[in-house]
This record gives C-alpha cells, sequence and structure tokens, in this order.
C-alpha cells in the first residue's frame, strides 16, 4: 500500500517559510516544527519546508533554475487575496484574468516558489473550507 503524506519544499529558512504559507493558509504551524523541518498540515498530507543550504530559487520562466512545481490555491474573489498574499511577503508576477473576471495570478513567494491564485467558472465552495 502506498499513502501520500508530505509535500516537501526546499528552501533557505523553513520556519519562516512555514510562516509565510500559515498566513496565505490559515492552517497552524505544526507543533514539531524546527529550524531545519516546518510543515502545515492539510487533512492526511503535510506541506513540508526542508533547508537547504547554498539553496538557489527558480528562475521561472526563465531556466537556468526552473520551477519543478508549482502551487495553486482557489480564491473566490482576487482583490481582497492579492491584498493579503502580497502583505505577507508574495510578489505579483503576472495575470491571466479574462474579461469575467476567472483565470489565475502568478505570485513568487518570499524565497521565489511560484505559486498562483485561481478562481474557476463553476468552482463549487459549498461544503469546502
Amino acid at each position: 500500500m502506498l499513502k501520500f503524506t508530505d509535500f516537501i519544499i526546499d528552501c533557505p529558512d523553513p520556519m519562516a517559510l512555514a510562516a509565510f504559507y500559515s498566513g496565505v493558509t490559515g492552517q497552524p504551524l505544526g507543533a514539531r516544527s524546527t529550524g531545519d523541518w516546518a510543515y502545515l498540515t492539510f487533512g492526511d498530507i503535510d506541506l513540508a519546508f526542508y533547508r537547504v543550504e547554498h539553496y538557489r530559487p527558480p528562475t521561472w520562466p526563465g531556466d537556468e533554475h526552473p520551477k519543478q512545481y508549482h502551487l495553486d490555491f482557489e480564491v473566490d474573489e482576487f482583490a481582497p487575496e492579492q491584498q493579503r498574499v502580497t502583505a505577507l511577503g508574495a510578489e505579483l508576477q503576472r495575470e491571466f484574468i479574462g474579461p469575467e473576471g476567472y483565470g489565475w495570478q502568478i505570485y513568487k513567494d518570499p524565497v521565489g516558489h511560484p505559486f498562483c491564485l485561481c478562481r474557476n467558472k463553476g468552482y463549487d465552495w459549498a461544503g469546502r473550507g
């Protein structure tokens, strides 16, 4: 049997990056987090942050140090979430929002990893936390 347990992100300071994503998602920092390994729990899966010496951020969209993943977060409105994540330290890189207000925005987190805020037509927010 195989069970998916962690998504691990390399970074120079796990506690700082975990605090950023805690602010983005509202999930608390895991109680066993340390300076070398920090995490947030989403159901059965941990979003974890691992200290890497000599960390080099991705240069996306360039390919010198290409991104190897990105995270998507569904939002019900772009403006308040953009204000909130940029106040936490994210940098807006590009927007792809259509005339009806659906699409996505690409950001970099404080250490350069890309993530997106998405608003998809037909996404059902009912019953989702």
